[in-house]
């Protein structure tokens, strides 16, 4: 029985790295929102402060789930 072999393309990768990005996002403003926080701007900062840690890791070169490669 021959095991199947999965293939993960570039869109997957791109999918997923996009699905980390947005998963912080959302849970940095949810925190805030279950905290009691609900102005818009606030929010939205949240929201940008959530997408810095998947950023930091996309560039570094030794996490290569979604990072940058080194040749």
């Amino acid at each position: 029985m021959a095991k199947a072999k999965i293939e993960i393309t570039n869109k997957d990768k791109l999918i997923s790295g996009l699905n980390s990005y947005l998963r912080a996002a959302v849970a940095a403003v949810a925190a805030m929102w279950m905290a009691g926080v609900t102005d818009p701007k606030t929010l939205a900062n949240a929201f940008i402060a959530g997408l810095i840690g998947p950023i930091l890791k996309a560039v570094d070169p030794k996490a290569t789930e979604f990072g940058i490669k080194v040749k």
